[in-house]
């Protein structure tokens, strides 16, 4: 007698059905999606903290920057971008927690996730120089054009005054309504580049009409022999100066990926 009996096909067809739905709920992706796929081609690698809970990641010269998220082990830090050598570092006070960084100017900007809380500082000492608040949550955060572009954690980016912190706009994306999007980069190619939590998704967007231009898949990133217990998403993005080249890592990641992104 066969133990094991089959599912009924219409239970599996269900199953399979469910299963596709919540694939899109998660990537704000549907089967009518005409959205252009690209992929990642690692060029290089470089070491990683894997102690570091990646929130924001952006390069600015020679330099790059890293914020970092948990409460209680919040930090900032500027690292030497070729040799990785640590140029300064800030903690932040418990409870605050981390979030996405971006320097505009004279300030370095650093959010925090539901504290409500920026804060400006110094950009070659991190220390901190003044606070503001501001309502909702704080993700991921760039500079483009003169402004600040921040995400929330859902499909909007809002766009803020570098000096005052204020909002001078906002816009949401024309498709993937259900995305969070998360850390962010403004590219020399005048895109936002957008990570998309909790996927291994990355989506180049136009911030000035928020059509998403492209759905990068950088899966299989990070070895799973890499991986511990500890390894969360991937989340930082950091365009290259004078290349057209991206660094990419994760929130306890071990390793960093200098990567190019092309179409699939």
């Amino acid at each position: 007698m066969e133990r094991k009996r089959r599912a009924p096909v219409a239970a599996v067809t269900i199953t399979l059905a469910v299963a596709v739905a919540a694939a899109a709920a998660v990537t704000g992706c549907t089967s009518s999606d005409n959205t252009p796929k690209w992929r990642v081609e690692v060029i290089a690698t470089r070491p990683h903290d894997p102690g570091a809970f990646t929130e924001g990641l952006e390069a600015d010269g020679s330099v790059l920057y890293e914020s970092t998220g948990l409460a209680g082990h919040s930090f900032v830090r500027a690292t030497d971008l070729t040799t990785g050598a640590e140029l300064a570092r800030a903690d932040l006070p418990a409870p605050l927690f981390g979030e996405g960084i971006t320097r505009a100017g004279d300030l370095l900007w650093q959010l925090t996730y539901k504290d409500g809380i920026a804060l400006a500082r110094d950009p070659a000492t991190l220390t901190e120089i003044r606070r503001t608040g501001y309502d909702g949550e704080g993700w991921g955060l760039c500079t483009r054009g003169g402004r600040l572009v921040m995400s929330n954690g859902s499909a909007s980016l809002t766009f803020r005054d570098p000096l005052t912190f204020a909002v001078t706009g906002t816009v949401a994306l024309t498709s993937h309504q259900d995305a969070k999007l998360n850390e962010l980069d403004c590219a020399p190619d005048g895109s936002v580049y957008a990570n998309l939590w909790p996927t291994d998704t990355i989506l180049r967007v136009n911030p000035e009409t928020g059509e998403v231009l492209a759905a990068i898949d950088a899966a299989g990133l990070l070895p799973k022999k890499d991986r511990t217990p500890d390894t969360d998403v991937l989340n930082g993005i950091a365009a290259l100066p004078g290349t057209d080249h991206f660094l990419l890592t994760g929130k306890k990641w071990p390793t960093s990926y200098e990567v190019r992104f092309v179409p699939d």
